[in-house]
């Protein structure tokens, strides 16, 4: 069978316009392996509910299957909706693949860690985002032969000089929703306040400057029960203590919000370094570390907890820095460092940024599923001929 035969159904429900890593990820994978093989999608476009969307799914690839028997494999693109379409029915005959992207095999519900998850077991194929994924996932007796680990891309980014801005002194920058695992107040009580000189913390991403009608509904909730919500929204755990720490430190730490792409883009290029300081939460995990390869590729240090699917991302010393979770006189010192030797740090940035470039794409996380597709559909044709022949 050859690829030009092949037929991909992707089905995900995190796609733009949705915006955060996973819908990145889904948009690059679907687009450039169009560039390889004939694709079909399944995608949530927010005109219906989700729930629709999930009740509704199992006939819907049917239809698209009916409509396009060349369709030889399915792709799912996270643990949530692959655990819904394991209970599916109608398409047993086609090959099944899920990508795992780090919370949706470590979400910490009973029911879900000893009734779903064994249920991965029956797509032929899961694909780990990192080694740490693939790791949770195998110690979560997910069969090890079915596991290949693919890492996420990076758009493609030209070398550019940074622009010295009067306006603003030198500053570090971090970049992501504000939860626990980022551990953006750690990093904003135990480091920031003791490293010297006139610099600056800013800090981009989706903050709720007041607490919102929901938070204070989910903190009625007993912890238990008020860890796994917010798990499973997403919801942004650390704004609380954030904002106590903003109140502060004023001189030193600046939340701006979300930006315009533009501005976020001109600021990830101008600062001394990117940080990702994440800490262990129990129940989460960083699953790869897209946002750390984004500063790479823009020529910014990246300074970074070694820590869970991070180390994926990132190989200290090659396109970034890492540094062990929670150490703060590590932090410090390496923080230090770098406002004290700028034009040193500029030249390492440069040097990162043409490993991570050389290293990632999303051309080559696509080519890199291509691949296993096509050996999968390939295999199963050789089979299914073997089959016929002894029975002839």
């Amino acid at each position: 069978m050859l690829p030009s035969e092949i037929e991909i159904l992707f089905v995900s429900h995190k796609y733009p316009p949705a915006v955060g890593g996973m819908e990145k990820q889904s948009f690059e994978l679907i687009n450039h392996s169009a560039l390889y093989l004939k694709v079909h999608t399944l995608l949530y476009d927010n005109e219906e509910s989700i729930l629709t969307f999930f009740f509704r799914l199992n006939q819907r690839i049917l239809s698209k299957i009916k409509a396009n028997p060349r369709i030889k494999l399915i792709h799912f693109n996270d643990g949530l909706i692959a655990a819904l379409a394991s209970f599916h029915r109608g398409y047993d005959h086609l090959k099944k693949v899920v990508t795992l992207h780090g919370l949706d095999i470590v979400f910490p519900l009973p029911y879900f860690q000893h009734k779903i998850i064994p249920r991965f077991n029956v797509f032929d194929q899961v694909i780990a985002v990192s080694q740490a994924t693939a790791e949770a996932a195998r110690s979560r007796g997910i069969d090890p032969s079915r596991i290949a680990v693919i890492p996420n891309g990076v758009d493609p980014v030209t070398p550019i000089s940074k622009l010295k801005d009067d306006k603003l002194p030198p500053y570090f920058i971090t970049l992501g929703r504000p939860v626990k695992r980022k551990g953006f107040s750690w990093l904003m009580q135990q480091v920031i306040p003791a490293i010297q000189g006139n610099f600056r913390l800013l800090m981009v991403g989706p903050f709720d400057q007041s607490p919102t009608w929901k938070e204070r509904i989910l903190n009625l909730l007993p912890a238990k029960l008020h860890h796994l919500a917010t798990l499973f929204l997403g919801y942004p755990t650390d704004q609380q203590e954030m904002r106590k720490l903003l109140r502060m430190h004023p001189e030193k730490i600046q939340h701006l919000g979300k930006v315009p792409f533009d501005q976020l883009r001109h600021l990830l290029t101008n600062a001394h370094a990117f940080l990702m300081p994440n800490i262990q939460v129990q129940g989460d995990m960083e699953g790869f570390g897209l946002v750390c390869l984004e500063a790479s590729s823009r020529g910014t240090v990246v300074v970074a907890a070694e820590l869970e699917g991070i180390t994926s991302a990132i190989t200290h010393d090659h396109n970034g820095l890492l540094l062990p979770s929670q150490d703060a006189n590590a932090w410090i010192g390496q923080l230090q460092n770098i406002l004290d030797n700028p034009d040193h740090y500029e030249k390492l940035g440069q040097k990162f940024q043409k490993n991570t470039n050389s290293d990632f794409s999303w051309d080559i996380m696509a080519r890199s599923y291509c691949h296993t597709f096509v050996k999968l559909c390939q295999k199963a044709t050789a089979n299914s001929e073997k089959i016929n022949y002894t029975t002839d």
